[in-house]
């Protein structure tokens, strides 16, 4: 070996040392397992810590007060795959946060303060498999696209939350769901339910605890009744009833009929009118010829 070779090893390696252990660095108030686990768990924490690993692949953060996650926090940690963030603060869910999330196969954000879940927010999240929204109880609204992206996703958590109504459309890019948990909602037994409890229904095999297990309220007598003691009978009179947007499309339709009968009724009374008009010129011409 050159001698150049045997001098420059030992610098190579002064150099690269702490590089190499950055990777294994665990943060204070965390332990760390191996050198791909930060557990944080139970510390107190108001942030995400920082100096978390670049190679970390599972990050426990549970039962803090972390109220936000920067936008930018999963841009460095492309190995990250599973992240659990539940019983802490958070109240509002960033779609950006996650548009570099490709690599996260879990993901828990069960026991927080998250009340809407925006359009697209899983958009790049096509690795999910998993995914803990659940014991949020001011969660009442998901956008229709928000789980756009979710194709291998398995397993959905949606229990316990304060959903009333749920999009039957926020189910619908969800083609590989096995497992959907919806019970412990105060859902509300009327005709906006009514395309739900069909799809429920249909899919009452993903369902752990069935159509028995998830009860609506009636807000006729102020009862709960279980999904399993319901039919479609039951919302039969749901069938001729009109949803907002049928009312508008009526409505536009019937502007759009009356405006053209105006103008066809004007065009055809200013034909016949220049018909008329023209008869009157001929008979004239003709009188004024016999004389």
């Amino acid at each position: 070996m050159p001698p150049c070779i045997n001098w420059l090893q030992p610098l190579l390696a002064l150099i690269s040392s702490p590089l190499v252990t950055r990777g294994h660095h665990c943060p204070p108030r965390c332990s760390c397992a191996d050198h791909y686990t930060v557990d944080c768990s139970g510390q107190g924490l108001t942030r995400v810590p920082d100096e978390i690993p670049l190679n970390v692949r599972r990050l426990v953060l549970s039962n803090n007060w972390i109220s936000w996650i920067p936008s930018d926090f999963l841009i460095l940690y492309s190995d990250l795959t599973y992240l659990d963030l539940r019983n802490n603060s958070l109240s509002y869910l960033d779609p950006v946060t996650l548009s570099t999330s490709s690599g996260l196969v879990f993901l828990d954000l069960a026991n927080n303060n998250l009340t809407k879940i925006a359009s697209r927010t899983f958009m790049e999240s096509r690795n999910l498999i998993k995914l803990r929204l659940g014991n949020n109880p001011y969660l009442n609204m998901v956008d229709t696209d928000a789980f756009l992206g979710l194709t291998a996703l398995r397993e959905l958590d949606l229990q316990r939350n304060g959903f009333t109504l749920l999009d039957v459309r926020v189910l619908e890019p969800l083609r590989s769901l096995q497992i959907l948990h919806v019970e412990g909602n105060p859902w509300l037994c009327n005709c906006n339910f009514a395309k739900l409890y069909l799809w429920l229904t249909e899919n009452q095999h993903k369902l752990p605890t069935g159509m028995e297990g998830i009860k609506c309220f009636l807000p006729l007598n102020g009862h709960h009744v279980p999904l399993s003691l319901l039919s479609e009978d039951s919302f039969r009179q749901c069938r001729g009833v009109l949803a907002l947007k049928d009312y508008i499309i009526v409505i536009f339709s019937g502007i759009s009929v009356s405006v053209a009968a105006i103008v066809t009724s004007f065009l055809l009374a200013s034909t016949v009118n220049c018909f008329h008009r023209l008869s009157r010129g001929c008979r004239g011409d003709q009188e004024e010829g016999n004389q």
